[in-house]
């Protein structure tokens, strides 16, 4: 297989500064034509939802939309503007990230049972990729805290702590800017949120609440702002802990949130990178959006590393952001609600097994999804 010669950081302190401040498109709008609106017969209202079925935060409507992973979307359910992430507890309640509030969805009734309000102040709320307001969300492992990364435009992000039983903001934390991603350790002790323009990981102890701040830049930073070479999407890896950020389909930063090192492993897709998630078998699944610029990489993709470091890269039609994997752990499903140069409003289902892909109508810009 032929590959380009690696990024430099010489090269892209240049595409920067031809992009102004892009770091990844300002206005994002529709790619190829999604597929038709699905024919699917809705669920009835008081039936319970089965169990397998997706549910996506639609960022460019106001809901999340239910989704059977055969037929498509099924059910959606208003839960506030632009809702990016969601995290759903063993509870049945999704917890939605959105530009106004965290949203509280009851996914077996389908119906929201509450809205939090962010504690920090975030500006007028609107659309797009740098509005302000939730982004990544995670949930302890106990289920009794959800963590959310909130943008605040211009300067700084927080990470805002909410106690599930009460439903309330407890605690306010410094982080990144943009923060696109929270994930917490297995045993709940640490939490980690990505900061997408301040190339870095914050490492929030659960506990006491303090912060170590971890650089990781496998390309550097000279570009700032404009950079293109920026973290997006975190997983943890089970097996010691440590963290997995894609970069570029190029290089895979490691890092001991321990001791703050990282080390950098070679990646095969040669596309830009964003969703990444684990199977329970130790397969890192990234998603590739495609090109920055005509000519400076492949396609869209999804990327399959196995723990020994061997990949298979699958290719995908149009942009997509984020990728959740089946119980079983023989599918994925990957949102067409890219975030960068456009989106479509479905889901691609990928066979893991054979690499076979076909696509579901699903809601409005999916990104952030869950199988419940």
């Amino acid at each position: 297989m032929s590959r380009r010669a690696p990024r430099t950081r010489a090269a892209f302190v240049a595409l920067a500064a031809a992009t102004l401040l892009a770091g990844c498109t300002q206005d994002a709008t529709p790619s190829t034509p999604g597929p038709a609106p699905s024919a699917a017969a809705p669920l009835p209202a008081g039936a319970p939802t089965p169990q397998g079925m997706l549910l996506t935060a639609d960022f460019g409507g106001d809901t999340v939309t239910f989704v059977d992973p055969e037929r498509g979307a099924v059910a959606s359910v208003p839960v506030g503007r632009a809702p990016y992430a969601l995290a759903v507890g063993a509870d049945g309640l999704a917890w939605v990230a959105t530009a106004e509030d965290v949203a509280v969805v009851d996914t077996r009734a389908r119906v929201r049972v509450a809205r939090i309000p962010y504690r920090t102040a975030t500006g007028p709320v609107t659309d797009g990729e740098y509005r302000g307001g939730g982004m990544g969300i995670a949930l302890s492992p106990d289920g009794a805290r959800a963590y959310v990364g909130v943008n605040v435009p211009g300067t700084t992000g927080v990470l805002e702590v909410l106690d599930t039983a009460t439903r309330e903001v407890t605690a306010v934390v410094p982080v990144g800017r943009r923060p696109f991603d929270v994930d917490v350790s297995r045993d709940g002790a640490e939490v980690y949120v990505t900061g997408h323009d301040s190339f870095d990981v914050t490492v929030v102890a659960a506990g006491p609440l303090s912060t170590r701040r971890i650089e990781v830049a496998p390309y550097g930073t000279e570009a700032g702002l404009g950079s293109w070479l920026k973290p997006h999407y975190t997983a943890v890896r089970p097996s010691d802990g440590k963290l997995l950020l894609p970069f570029e389909g190029e290089r895979l930063a490691v890092v001991d949130p321990r001791t703050g090192r990282t080390t950098v492993e070679p990646m095969t897709a040669d596309t830009h990178q964003h969703g990444a998630a684990l199977t329970a078998d130790g397969r890192l699944l990234v998603v590739g959006t495609g090109a920055v610029r005509p000519g400076g990489g492949r396609g869209p993709s999804l990327t399959v590393r196995s723990p020994d470091g061997t990949e298979r890269v699958h290719p995908l039609e149009g942009p997509h952001e984020d990728v959740a994997v089946s119980r079983d752990g023989r599918t994925a499903y990957v949102t067409g609600g890219h975030s960068r140069d456009g989106y479509w409003n479905g889901i691609t289902v990928v066979d893991l097994d054979t690499g076979a892909t076909r696509r579901l109508p699903a809601g409005t810009r999916p990104l952030g999804i869950a199988v419940l």
